[in-house]
């Protein structure tokens, strides 16, 4: 999932934040801002597809866990290298809480029912997310507006029609993940705001740092192991993950909220479940059905609908 498609937003809102009044791109940086937001488009949209390759190899939570450690490893080392200040224990303590909201209960939970659920499918449900964050707001005590309560229905709706799906119903553990997965994000998102938490990508490493602690633990608590070596295919693809994944766009994501409104850098959520269902039945030999496509229509529609709201706001 987008690292994730990650922490990201929220990690970052802040930045985001310092950022609205940026209205206009240098002509200069025109060709880097597209190449950016071509990276968080192509990258994050594929990570659904290479977490079902890499589970070729390895047992989710395992897989999951090594991806983040060493993605926020190396990151937070770096950071450390450049002058970047540690987190105090209370962002220690804020970040072990969002991360395991964010990347145990969101990521892993995508990781664990892509087991049984098509790569593409999982990235049109993963889709939602915004849809829970705006109820988990109003339970916060900032209800939807009109155009956000239209877009919340629409996406009931969307759901409905995606659980016509055979993958859904054939596997109701992997269908009741995503719905986990996107509440914990959704959750994690809102609650991220109330917290003290590093400045800028220390946040996302020491996040990574500890979602991926808990989940390598969880991991071998529940009896995971590695029956064989991995396959080539597994190796590149956990490589991709925390390389391109978790790394490059993610980097690449920090470079347009620095340049451009929130809303053109947010604007993956419209394209990743587009390009995740296109490489999962080009390249995974995945399938999809009319009423899975309308679903995603539905579905993107209605996160638009509630981004419009938030923007009215």
């Amino acid at each position: 999932m987008r690292t994730t498609q990650i922490t990201q937003e929220q990690t970052l809102k802040q930045l985001a934040e310092d950022k609205q009044t940026a209205v206009a791109v240098p002509a200069g940086n025109r060709l880097s801002v597209l190449a950016a937001l071509l990276a968080i488009y192509l990258i994050w949209g594929s990570t659904y597809l290479a977490i079902r390759v890499a589970l070729e190899g390895f047992p989710p939570l395992l897989m999951a866990g090594v991806r983040f450690l060493i993605a926020g490893g190396g990151l937070y080392l770096f950071l450390r290298a450049r002058g970047a200040p540690a987190p105090s224990r209370r962002q220690w303590a804020a970040v072990t809480l969002i991360g395991c909201l964010l990347l145990v209960g969101g990521n892993g939970g995508v990781t664990f029912a892509e087991q049984w659920v098509a790569s593409g499918l999982a990235a049109v449900w993963i889709a939602t997310m915004p849809i829970w964050a705006a109820l988990f707001a109003g339970l916060l005590g900032r209800w939807p507006n009109r155009l956000e309560w239209l877009g919340l229905a629409l996406g009931l709706v969307g759901v409905g029609l995606l659980n016509l799906e055979s993958d859904f119903q054939a596997n109701p553990i992997g269908a009741l993940s995503l719905v986990v997965s996107t509440m914990c994000w959704g959750f994690g998102s809102v609650w991220s705001q109330r917290l003290s938490l590093p400045a800028g990508l220390m946040s996302s490493a020491a996040e990574m740092l500890a979602g991926g602690s808990v989940l390598l633990l969880l991991g071998l608590a529940s009896g995971e192991k590695i029956a064989a070596a991995p396959g080539p295919r597994s190796l590149f693809a956990l490589a991709y993950l925390i390389v391109f994944g978790s790394i490059v766009a993610f980097s690449a994501y920090l470079y347009l909220l620095k340049r451009v409104r929130p809303a053109l850098a947010t604007s993956y959520a419209y394209v990743n479940p587009v390009v995740a269902v296109g490489l999962g039945v080009g390249l995974g030999g995945e399938h999809i059905t009319t009423a899975g496509l309308v679903a995603m229509a539905v579905i993107l529609g209605a996160v638009g609908l509630v981004a419009l709201g938030r923007e009215k706001r």
